[in-house]
């Protein structure tokens, strides 16, 4: 499975908004279509031509309805991969809304549990950290899709956090 979920993810970046409007990084990442997960259209020139843009509008807030998107993006970055293309997923920082896209794809076609999930896009990059109202709607989601839920929502003294950052945040000094 992680031999396979190696090669996926040579197909899905997950980049920030300075680097999806590069051109030079499209066209060297092989990129045939891009996922902008940002409020608005960005006002960069027009992506490289053959490739495919797709807007999500939505923004970073734990009460936007992140959730109303993940199965079609999940379809759309299947179907562009099983197609031969590669896929750039992103938003402002490349943090929040474009990981939670990410990690709901591998939950619905690669069979993952959201913990794993978690894992994976982390280690591809490490400063992924879905707002708390986003990883709310990935539990619910992991919840419809598998009938059980590998991550829980956990009191911590900076307020409530997906259990798979209790570890960090009790290393965490509050100034």
């Amino acid at each position: 499975m992680l031999a396979s979920l190696a090669n996926l993810m040579k197909r899905t970046h997950n980049l920030s908004c300075k680097a999806a409007n590069d051109s030079s990084q499209v066209t060297g990442k092989r990129i045939t279509c891009i996922i902008n997960v940002t409020e608005t259209k960005s006002s960069s020139p027009p992506p490289p031509p053959g490739v495919e843009y797709v807007h999500i509008p939505v923004s970073d807030t734990p009460l936007s309805p992140l959730r109303d998107h993940f199965s079609e993006v999940a379809d759309k970055i299947r179907s562009t991969a099983e197609g031969g293309g590669r896929v750039l997923v992103h938003c402002n920082a490349g943090v929040s809304r474009s990981a939670a896209l990410c990690m709901a794809y591998l939950m619905k076609h690669r069979g993952v549990t959201l913990m794993e999930a978690h894992g994976w896009v982390r280690s591809c990059r490490p400063i992924v950290r879905p707002n708390p109202g986003f990883w709310k709607q990935l539990i619910q989601y992991e919840a419809e899709l598998r009938g059980c839920n590998s991550v829980r929502m956990a009191p911590s003294s900076i307020g409530e956090i997906p259990d798979v950052y209790t570890e960090e945040a009790r290393n965490m000094v509050l100034l």
